[in-house]
């Protein structure tokens, strides 16, 4: 007998605004019937494509220190620095920045959403095929 992970769950303390801005960021959408509204505590989003479902949940716990668990996550289309650009401008911060770890800018950058949930941005698909 095996499991499999059925959804992904971020606390925070406003569910509906972190599930909005999430969104724009992963192309992902509210569960059909199941709109995310102001003042929800569990607000619900999909991938279209894989189905991919991500709950955000309201606790009343602060966040302390550093993730255990985060997102890794690559751009679909452009590049990483484009993304970067992209989700710094959405309302990110960057926290760390790695992209010459190796010395040849194959690394990543460490944002934080605004609910001061870190994530790294890698590179495309398309910018690991031309290297």
């Amino acid at each position: 007998m095996t499991s499999y992970i059925s959804h992904t769950t971020v606390d925070c303390a406003d569910a509906y605004q972190l599930s909005e801005w999430w969104k724009p960021v992963l192309g992902y959408v509210d569960i059909e019937g199941d709109p995310n509204l102001p003042g929800h505590e569990e607000c619900m989003i999909r991938d279209p494509e894989s189905g991919h479902q991500v709950l955000f949940i309201e606790v009343p716990d602060a966040k302390l220190g550093k993730n255990r668990l985060h997102f890794d996550i690559r751009p679909r289309t452009g590049t990483r620095d484009e993304e970067v650009a992209r989700l710094l401008a959405l309302g990110a911060t960057q926290v760390a920045d790695h992209r010459e770890i190796r010395g040849d800018g194959t690394g990543w950058v460490t944002l934080a959403d605004p609910a001061g949930n870190e994530f790294c941005v890698l590179r495309s698909d398309e910018e690991r095929g031309a290297s």
